[in-house]
């Protein structure tokens, strides 16, 4: 029972509580102390002491019936609360399990539910999922289709590319022989000139002079006249120009070469096959690769002077193709020119035929228009016959008259006479 929280704070409370008579005492002693001497304050002292010892033996008593009766109090305190903590134990044991058995029910019920909402959604999902691998399978189908046709064509088109690299190699070997070359620019010269002109306005391998050959001899007419075009191939050079490995001055000596080259063909040419009073004052020199053609255009602008000014015209395949137009176009014309006088002839034939045209247009023009009078005429008397006919077979169906109308006979009592001489008139009433 010492060990009572309940005790303990009631013994701190004595304890405090005397301490504060003590103190209060100590301090009544001091004041008195100041005002009687010294013999009084000990009787006095003693007094109080004894009055102190009485008071704290009583205070002692207190004490103990106070502690007798919290034990008691806290004896029967104890009881009550075991007695009420086990009924409330027992109601929240209850409540408990109730509490237990209803969330149990719940949790049974909400796991059958979401079973079943699983179910249907895994149901959902197992169709969609097929819907998908089925849609995958028929795209995996349709893509694994159009990829064997595309290898096919890819197989297809590695065959052509392996016949295409034989060609190509094929090709390079044949430029790689100067007479070869020749004949490969002669071949495309020819090509270009058989598709774009007439065959009376071009001669190949023509004769200029004893024994002089051209490649193509362009026939045009004056002042033009005859125009040489002449095929040259400058390759090899041009190739060593453009291997990666050569150092500059090497570079250099190789451009000189190659320049060369093409010096020399425009002097040939310029002495060869321009000849007076048999070809024009110029000639064309044609280089059957664009390659070597933009070379020289764009690096080496000297070559160009130098062949303006020998009167020799440097043309690749694409630009002879706009020089042959041209020619084209000039023979058009000049052919034109030819047949003015019988462009001019047929004109007057067809001016006349079209003035016989339109005197026999307008005749028919006046018949119809005639032919449309008359027959207006003909409705006219046509719709006055018919009100005619209406207006009698009303008469016959009223049993009537006929309505009397000025210059009509008249007999003797004012009736329409019907005699079969009688005319009718053929202009309705208004």
């Amino acid at each position: 029972m010492s060990s009572d929280p309940a005790l303990m704070w009631t013994v701190l409370a004595i304890g405090v509580l005397l301490a504060v008579v003590l103190g209060f005492a100590v301090a009544t002693w001091r004041r008195a102390s100041e005002s009687v001497s010294q013999a009084d304050l000990e009787s006095k002292h003693r007094a109080m002491l004894t009055d102190l010892h009485t008071g704290l033996t009583q205070q002692s008593d207190r004490i103990g019936q106070l502690q007798l009766a919290l034990s008691e109090t806290l004896g029967t305190n104890r009881e009550t609360l075991l007695a009420r903590m086990g009924e409330q134990a027992r109601a929240e044991q209850e409540l408990l399990q109730t509490t237990l058995r209803t969330i149990t029910q719940q949790l049974a019920e909400r796991a059958d539910a979401m079973s079943r909402t699983v179910d249907i959604r895994l149901e959902q999902i197992s169709g969609k999922v097929n819907e998908r691998l089925e849609e995958g399978f028929k795209k995996t189908n349709e893509t694994f289709t159009n990829v064997m046709s595309r290898l096919a064509t890819i197989d297809e088109a590695q065959k052509k590319i392996d016949s295409l690299t034989t060609n190509v190699v094929s090709l390079q070997e044949l430029l790689g022989d100067k007479r070869s070359r020749g004949a490969y620019g002669e071949v495309q010269l020819e090509a270009l000139v058989r598709n774009l002109l007439p065959p009376d306005a071009y001669e190949f391998q023509a004769l200029i002079g004893a024994t002089l050959r051209v490649d193509c001899l362009l026939k045009l007419p004056e002042p033009t006249g005859n125009v040489s075009v002449d095929s040259k191939f400058p390759l090899e050079n041009y190739q060593r120009m453009q291997e990666s490995g050569l150092s500059g001055v090497e570079r250099n000596a190789v451009q000189a070469l190659f320049r060369a080259d093409i010096r020399r063909h425009i002097d040939d040419i310029a002495r060869k096959y321009i000849v007076p009073g048999k070809t024009s004052d110029g000639a064309v020199m044609f280089l059957p690769a664009e390659a070597v053609f933009a070379e020289i255009h764009a690096y080496h602008p000297e070559l160009v002077a130098f062949a303006q000014q020998k009167r020799v015209w440097i043309v690749s395949p694409t630009t002879l193709m706009a020089v042959l137009n041209t020619a084209r176009a000039v023979l058009k014309d000049v052919e034109t020119r030819k047949q003015v006088h019988v462009i001019q002839q047929e004109l007057g034939r067809l001016a006349k035929d079209f003035g016989l045209f339109e005197d026999r247009m307008t005749k028919l023009a006046t018949h119809i228009r005639q032919a449309h009078e008359d027959v207006e005429q003909v409705n006219i008397s046509s719709r006055k016959i018919s009100n005619r006919f209406r207006e009698i077979e009303r008469v016959e169906l009223t049993g009537g008259q006929l309505p009397i109308e000025p210059g009509d006979p008249v007999g003797p009592l004012g009736e329409l006479e019907t005699s079969p001489n009688r005319p009718l008139p053929l202009e309705p009433r208004e």
